[in-house]
């Protein structure tokens, strides 16, 4: 082939290694420089008590009190933006399970862990839960502050009411919510994955755990809360989300990041100019420019 041009495929060889570079470049999105950026939330800080006692394991809220409970929870999580979600779990004594965080990745991990062998000691704390729950909030911040109690109320342990209004003066309000029918239901024993059985008293009778709604209702009134009850398909926490949002959002958290700015605009830039210039060169020898000699005698 006479009339192709040697030189010429070197170029647009090295040309093409020019523009897969570019665009190699250009999608690893080089950034350059960068700027602070102060990034302040507002929200409200929550503290969510769950009862874990054997009770919270009847199912006349499928598929049982304390599982129904955590899906409610999750979702909530879900709609939860700028505020701050913390955790407490109780039976005869309470725990904290997740410090108050914005982190609402690890607040699922945390969830999805409760179970009622979490508290080895037995019973319905939630006058623990409340004290403990008024010390776990951030300090010197003007946030406002709320309580949940998600429990079937039979409160064993305590005084509940008198926690409440101790916590109401302090500025929390304490919201509770009823796991449970009036009616009750018996309490399934399991050994490992199989049912075994109703929990039974010392006399031999199966025992029925009922939601003591008149219980929660004080215990909500006490700290300037308010009281829901849950039934198979509304645990009533959306309701509380759309109360909870309707208070005052103060500054729970302020972040400074680094923000860079990208620069890869550049390359794609120079990826079609060499593109363009590619076109432009042919690989056969152009017989008008053969005519001049630039180095020839």
């Amino acid at each position: 082939m006479p009339g192709r041009s040697a030189a010429r495929n070197h170029i647009k060889f090295i040309f093409m290694l020019l523009i897969i570079s570019s665009l190699i470049l250009t999608l690893a999105r080089p950034q350059f420089g960068s700027k602070l950026m102060d990034v302040k939330r507002q929200g409200i800080e929550i503290i969510i008590a769950l009862d874990v006692s054997r009770s919270m394991m009847a199912e006349d809220i499928k598929p049982n009190r304390l599982e129904r409970a955590k899906q409610a929870i999750t979702t909530l999580i879900n709609r939860m933006q700028d505020d701050k979600i913390g955790m407490i779990v109780f039976a005869g004594d309470a725990y904290t399970q997740l410090p108050i965080t914005s982190d609402y990745i690890s607040a699922k991990v945390f969830l999805a862990n409760i179970n009622t062998e979490i508290v080895s000691r037995q019973g319905t704390a939630i006058a623990s839960a409340i004290e403990l729950g008024t010390k776990s909030f951030t300090q010197d911040t003007e946030a406002s502050k709320v309580i949940v109690i998600i429990s079937d109320g039979e409160n064993h342990e305590g005084d509940a009411i008198i926690a409440a209004q101790n916590a109401a003066e302090k500025g929390i309000l304490v919201y509770t919510i009823g796991m449970g029918s009036p009616q009750g239901s018996p309490i399934p024993l399991r050994s490992g994955l199989a049912q075994g059985g109703f929990m039974k008293d010392r006399n031999g009778s199966v025992v029925i755990s009922r939601m003591d709604a008149t219980m929660l209702s004080k215990i909500a009134a006490a700290g300037n809360g308010e009281f829901f009850s849950a039934s198979t398909g509304n645990v009533g926490l959306n309701q509380l989300y759309n109360k909870l949002n309707k208070l005052n959002k103060s500054e729970v958290e302020s972040k400074v990041y680094s923000e860079y700015d990208d620069q890869f605009h550049y390359f794609i830039a120079i990826a079609l100019l060499l593109i363009l210039i590619d076109l432009l060169i042919f690989e056969r020898k152009n017989p008008k420019l053969d005519r001049f000699s630039l180095f020839g005698k």
